[in-house]
């Protein structure tokens, strides 16, 4: 018989019985009913119930174990008894008897509990990460995790796509984030990256002629930390093809992504393809976000026309400028005041001087617009907006006003507050959409000038032309993402193969083409060798797994996380380095003042 184990514990079956097995793993629990000790002993595979009474040669030592053990038990396995049986267990029809026991790795006492589903300060779950990673739940996390990756790389392949692994040691580049930046021993005084994404690498596949890569790539950015993304470090499905246009992407992606979540989802309903197409602009119109939860049935309408030199004097005089509208936030069965006192509360908790409202009630038989705006605008445009929106007796809606670039995303927080609190979201599906048609340029109010919106190698739509003559502000992308019920989960873009408007790409955001050469030469000079069309995306993994395992958290789907001021507890890192050690690399450390 094998030293520590003949079987695991979760193999044995009612067809054991009979036979003597060895089994190793962690004692899970133990529980003593009138002196006969019932040992749950657990390891990566399952869990088995293990006796022990006092005529068992073990029972001695089976008495001194605790929680976290780590023991042998040899023993006999039996059929439980009639009405013990545990159905919810793979090995609930047996249990083994304990002939001998070996202490293999005695536990101390415990700083959090194992066993349980129980809620315990992150600090300390993070620095015993080793403990914390033997709960039921997060175990049963990390292993979905892996089956999720291992199912987006076999459907890649079958896609036709081939796995690449580029380099971790790379070159600094701008692309929205800090650099985590590694001095060179080898070349004082000069620094590696670490990737913030493979872009530059995938591309330079794409001009050596590889036609369709993919690779579960880690990236790093030395991002402040952020709800939605772990700090310094993050996985991606990374992806590029050659020869191909935007709408190539999104039909060799989608069956990856909505058959990744068919098979995970537990039978939640996924978005069937063709997948919605929202305009960037229309998802900040209708959703006051660009990865608009469509779960939530609420639609943004603009009502503008019904406030313009009307009596509520604060909208109408906001509109005499152009660039102001005023938003509504339908509210179904949200008709009452009580709602929307709530409602105007929660907007000032935001920051906000309020949330005007107008509800309709029923009044001798006929519907009437009840609420400070409604007595101010009249009976005519009340009914106007009401009729605009489809509302009716037992309704509310929500306005927002003033600059839209400057108020959507209270607008979206106060759409997605509204379909929480009345239960409009269908919780237990999963919606996908692509956002597309994303500006190229924005305007950078900190450092007062025009620059990159989202990836700086994106096609501009319209090409060469756009860049010499139209205004940068207006022109789009060939650039999307996909959005799931309030997330984005991936993000792409139909590149810029061309040098000369790649040159004038980021002659418009402020860098010339010394600086192009100098930051971007490997890919600036691959362009100038033949370089085919070409495009991808990366999906983000962490999120991915978050949703398919119904976490809140994405530190509940990574092994081992730093904590949200990006410290790693369990091995004390980021720490001070040795004297010799920056000696070596010719660093001098010179902390705030």
């Amino acid at each position: 018989m094998h030293r520590y184990r003949s079987h695991t514990c979760g193999q044995l079956r009612a067809d054991h019985a009979g036979e003597t097995v060895r089994l190793s793993g962690w004692v899970h629990r133990v529980r003593d009913h009138g002196g006969v000790l019932f040992i749950d002993l657990r390891d990566h595979y399952g869990l088995t119930q293990v006796v022990a009474d006092p005529d068992s040669p073990a029972f001695k030592l089976a008495e001194t174990v605790r929680s976290e053990w780590v023991v042998r038990i040899d023993g006999k396995v039996r059929i439980r008894p009639a009405g013990t049986e545990n159905p919810d267990l793979p090995t609930g029809a047996i249990e083994l008897f304990a002939l001998e026991m070996e202490v293999l790795g005695a536990a101390a006492e415990l700083p959090m509990p194992v066993f349980g589903d129980i809620e315990y300060p992150e600090e300390i779950r993070l620095k015993y990460r080793f403990l914390d990673l033997r709960r039921e739940k997060l175990h049963s996390n990390i292993m979905t995790r892996g089956r999720i990756i291992d199912s987006m790389r076999r459907r890649m392949k079958d896609q036709g796509f081939f796995e690449f692994q580029t380099p971790i040691l790379t070159a600094s580049s701008p692309e929205g984030a800090r650099d985590f930046l590694v001095p060179s021993r080898l070349h004082p005084g000069k620094f590696y990256a670490l990737p913030q994404a493979p872009q530059q690498y995938k591309q330079l596949l794409m001009m050596a002629g590889f036609d369709r890569y993919f690779q579960v790539a880690p990236c790093f950015r030395d991002e402040d930390p952020r709800a939605d993304r772990l700090p310094g470090e993050f996985y991606q499905l990374d992806v590029e093809m050659s020869f191909i246009e935007q709408e190539d992407v999104f039909a060799a992606m989608e069956p990856v992504i909505r058959g990744v979540f068919e098979e995970f989802s537990g039978g939640k309903p996924v978005t069937p393809s063709p997948w919605p197409r929202i305009p960037f602009a229309e998802s900040l119109a209708k959703y006051g976000s660009d990865k608009p939860d469509l779960r939530n049935p609420i639609v943004m309408q603009d009502v503008s026309a019904h406030f313009a030199g009307s009596g509520f004097k604060v909208f109408a005089r906001m509109l005499e400028d152009g660039k102001n509208k005023v938003w509504a936030i339908p509210a179904p069965k949200g008709g009452s005041r009580a709602f929307c006192d709530r409602m105007n509360s929660w907007a000032q908790g935001e920051g906000q001087p309020g949330l005007g409202y107008i509800f309709w009630r029923e009044e001798n038989g006929s519907v009437e617009a009840a609420g400070p705006i409604a007595k101010n605008i009249g009976t005519d445009r009340a009914e106007a907006i009401r009729v605009q929106l489809g509302l009716n007796v037992g309704d509310a809606v929500f306005f927002a006003a003033g600059d839209p670039d400057k108020f959507y995303k209270f607008a979206g927080a106060a759409r997605t507050k509204v379909g929480t609190d009345l239960n409009l979201v269908d919780t237990e599906r999963y919606e996908f959409a692509w956002i597309v048609d994303f500006p190229m340029f924005e305007f950078n109010e900190d450092d007062k000038k025009v620059d990159f919106s989202h990836n700086p190698f994106s096609m501009p739509q319209g090409g060469l032309d756009a860049l010499l003559n139209q205004d940068p502000l207006t022109i789009k992308a060939f650039q999307y993402d996909i959005a799931c019920n309030g997330f984005e989960l991936a993000s792409g873009g139909i590149r810029n193969h061309k040098p000369e408007a790649m040159v004038k790409a980021f002659e418009i955001a402020g860098y010339g083409e010394e600086t192009v050469v100098e930051r971007f030469g490997g890919m600036y000079r691959a362009f100038q060798y033949g370089a085919p069309p070409h495009g991808g995306m990366a999906a983000g993994i962490d999120r991915i797994v978050m949703l398919l395992c119904g976490a809140q958290n994405l530190r509940e789907v990574a092994l081992f996380p730093m904590n949200q001021q990006a410290l790693d507890l369990l091995m004390g890192a980021p720490s001070e380095p040795a004297v010799k050690q920056l000696r070596e690399l010719h660093v001098r450390v010179q902390l705030p003042e």
